[in-house]
C-alpha cells in the first residue's frame, strides 16, 4: 500500500483551494477591470464630443461648406496613433471636418447615437445640440485593448507574484502546526520492550489527545502483561533450579549404584535430559532478566577481564582451549553482569558449534570492537537470518536451547552495540565470525580507559 504523508495533503489541498480561488478571483478582477476601464474610456469618448461643440457652433455661424473631396482637415501638433480621432458629418452623411489621424471615410455607415465597434477603433457617436451635425469621435482600438491588458495586469499580477509567498506561508505554518504530531510520533517510537512508561503530558491539540490518553493506556496494558510473563518466566526457572539441581544429584547417585547392569544406560540419559532441563531454566532466567532492563544502567567498566574469566571458566566446563589476544583493556559502558550474560552465550555457541580441532579464538581490538571466530561448516544466509529468533537452532547436533543469539540481541540493544555475523569467514571456505562494535567516543569512557593504561 502506498504510503501518504498527512502535512502535505494538507499543504496540497490548501494550495489548491487557495490557487482555485486565486484564478476564480482573478478572472473576477480582470473582468471587472475591463469592464471599468471601457466605462472609463467610454466617458472620455463622451466629453471630447462634448468639447467637440465649440467646432459645431463655429461651422453653425459661418456655414461653410468644404468643397475638398474628404472635407476639411484639422491638422494639431503632437498627434499619434494614440491620439483619439474625429470626425463632423452632416446627417446626410457627408463629411465636413475630421482630425488628420481620422480616416477621410466616416467611421460608421449609419449616423446614430451610440458606441460601435469598427475595425481599429472604438466610435462614439452624437448629433450636435442644433441636430444639424453629427460628431463621430474614435479611440483606436489597440490603445484601448493595451490600456485594459495593463489594467488587468495591475490588478492580477501581484496575485501571480505572492503565490509562492502563500506556499511557503502556508507550508511553514502546516509543518509548525503538525509538530506536535512529530513529537508524538517520537515519543511513540522510543517505546519499546524495555520502555513502556507513559508518554508525558505534550502540547497536543484537542484531535490528538484521544490518541495520547489511548496510547498511554495501551502501554500500560503492554507493561502489565510483560511484567506478568517475566514474572512468571523468572518463577518458574527459579523454582525449578532447587527441584531439577535434587533431581539431577540423585540421578547421578542412582547412575553409580546402576553402573555395569542393563540400567545404566538408561540412567545416563535422564542424567542428561535432567543437565538439559537445568541449562534450560538457566537460559530462561537470563532472558527474564536480560528483558527486564538491566543493561541500560550507564556504569564504566572493563570488559577484557570479564571475557578472559568467562573463557577460563568455559575452558574448565568443557575441556577446550578458547584463544584470546589483542588489547588488554577495552572500557565500556554498561552493566557488567549483562555484559557477561552476552559473551557467556556467544563464547558458549563458538565451543558448542565449533571444531574441536581448532579452538575459538576472540580478537579485542582498539576500535571498540570483540571479534569472535570458530570453525564449522558455512550456514547459508538463511539460517543467519532464523538465528536470533528464540527456541530456533541450526542444523546441528550440539547441545542448546536455541535461546543464545535472542538473549545476545536483547543485551547488544541495551548495551547499543552492534553485531553482526558471518559465514564463512573472511577469506575462508569455513567457520562464523561474530563481530560485537561498541559505540566509542564517550569522554568518560576514553578517560577511564587512558586511566586503566598508567595503572
Amino acid at each position: 500500500m502506498k504510503r501518504w504523508s498527512l502535512a502535505s495533503r494538507i499543504v496540497s489541498g490548501t494550495l489548491i483551494i487557495v490557487l482555485g480561488a486565486l484564478v476564480l478571483l482573478s478572472i473576477l478582477v480582470a473582468a471587472f477591470t475591463r469592464y471599468e476601464v471601457t466605462e472609463r474610456l467610454d466617458n472620455s469618448l463622451q466629453e471630447v464630443a462634448e468639447r467637440l461643440e465649440f467646432v459645431i457652433s463655429e461651422l453653425d455661424r459661418t456655414d461653410q461648406k468644404s468643397t475638398t473631396p474628404g472635407g476639411q482637415v484639422a491638422r494639431l501638433p503632437g498627434v499619434n496613433r494614440r491620439t483619439l480621432a474625429y470626425q463632423i458629418a452632416s446627417p446626410d452623411g457627408r463629411l465636413e471636418v475630421r482630425s488628420q489621424n481620422a480616416p477621410e471615410t466616416l467611421f460608421v455607415p449609419r449616423l446614430k447615437m451610440g458606441f460601435y465597434n469598427v475595425p481599429s477603433f472604438r466610435v462614439y457617436s452624437v448629433p450636435s445640440a442644433s441636430g444639424r451635425h453629427y460628431i463621430l469621435v474614435g479611440e483606436p482600438a489597440f490603445h484601448r485593448n493595451e490600456a485594459v491588458r495593463r489594467a488587468i495586469l495591475i490588478s492580477v499580477l501581484p496575485m501571480v507574484i505572492f503565490f509562492p509567498a502563500i506556499w511557503v506561508l502556508v507550508r511553514w505554518r502546516v509543518r509548525r502546526a503538525m509538530r506536535p504530531l512529530t513529537s508524538l510520533q517520537h515519543e511513540i517510537r522510543s517505546r519499546g520492550g524495555t520502555n513502556l512508561v507513559p508518554i508525558p503530558p505534550l502540547d497536543l491539540p484537542e484531535e490528538l489527545v484521544t490518541i495520547h490518553s489511548a496510547v498511554n493506556l495501551l502501554l500500560e496494558r503492554l507493561k502489565m502483561a510483560l511484567s506478568t510473563e517475566r514474572a512468571f518466566a523468572a518463577n518458574a526457572a527459579h523454582e525449578l533450579r532447587n527441584p531439577i539441581g535434587a533431581l539431577l544429584a540423585q540421578v547421578q547417585v542412582l547412575r553409580n549404584l546402576l553402573q555395569r547392569s542393563e540400567y545404566e544406560e538408561r540412567a545416563t540419559t535422564i542424567m542428561h535430559q535432567a543437565r538439559r532441563i537445568g541449562r534450560m531454566m538457566e537460559k530462561l532466567l537470563q532472558l527474564s532478566r536480560v528483558t527486564s532492563g538491566i543493561a541500560l544502567t550507564g556504569d564504566i567498566f572493563d570488559l577484557v577481564p570479564v571475557i578472559q574469566f568467562l573463557a577460563r571458566e568455559l575452558e574448565r566446563e568443557k575441556n577446550q582451549t578458547i584463544d584470546l589476544s589483542g588489547v588488554p583493556h577495552l572500557m565500556i559502558r554498561g552493566d557488567m553482569d549483562a555484559a557477561g550474560i552476552l559473551f557467556r552465550n556467544l563464547l558458549e555457541n563458538a565451543v558448542l558449534h565449533g571444531s574441536s580441532l581448532r579452538p575459538a579464538h576472540v580478537i579485542v581490538t582498539e576500535n571498540s570492537e570483540i571479534l569472535i571466530f570458530n570453525d564449522c561448516d558455512p550456514l547459508t544466509l538463511e539460517s543467519l537470518q532464523n538465528m536470533e529468533k528464540p527456541f530456533v537452532r541450526g542444523k546441528t547436533n550440539a547441545e542448546g536451547s536455541g535461546l543464545g543469539l535472542a538473549i545476545v540481541r536483547q543485551v547488544s540493544l541495551q548495551l547499543q552495540a552492534d553485531i553482526t555475523i558471518t559465514s564463512p569467514a573472511p577469506g575462508k571456505t569455513r567457520g562464523i565470525v561474530v563481530t560485537v562494535r561498541f559505540p566509542s567516543g564517550d569522554t568518560e569512557v576514553e578517560a577511564s580507559w587512558e586511566g586503566s593504561k598508567n595503572y
